[in-house]
């Protein structure tokens, strides 16, 4: 995780919120880092010769990426944060990941990106699920 999250977080005015700021800062990482390895998957399966054959990993790969990108982007927005809407996104985010993490590791065997896709995909999941634990 890159220390200028928490740094960030650490100098907003609101000092983070209500969220346990551990949490929040590895959460925010994982949803960008899973973003980019799910972004990245879906772009070297299409390179891949069995490339029909990972149309449904091209498209979970690229909806997990949306749905990750949004929800970083949503715990990283402090002020005026909507509780009952980053339980839903951290929930929607924790689904998706769990999707593509099962997709990319039906693939693992054979295609490395996705063995490493689905690994930030799980580690989205579990983050995804810890902050949502830590939620009042």
């Amino acid at each position: 995780m890159t220390p200028h999250i928490s740094a960030m977080l650490g100098a907003h005015p609101k000092g983070g919120g209500t969220l346990d700021q551990d949490k929040l800062a590895e959460c925010i990482g994982a949803c960008f880092e899973c973003a980019q390895a799910c972004t990245a998957c879906a772009d070297a399966c299409l390179d891949e010769d069995m490339v029909a054959d990972l149309a449904v990993c091209i498209r979970t790969d690229l909806d997990c990426a949306d749905i990750c990108a949004a929800t970083g982007n949503i715990l990283t927005r402090l002020t005026g944060a909507n509780t009952d809407l980053t339980r839903a996104a951290l929930q929607a985010c924790r689904a998706a990941c769990a999707v593509c993490a099962e997709e990319c590791e039906h693939h693992a065997g054979m295609h490395e990106h996705c063995r490493i896709c689905a690994e930030a995909c799980r580690r989205c999941e579990n983050a995804c699920t810890a902050l949502l634990d830590s939620m009042v």
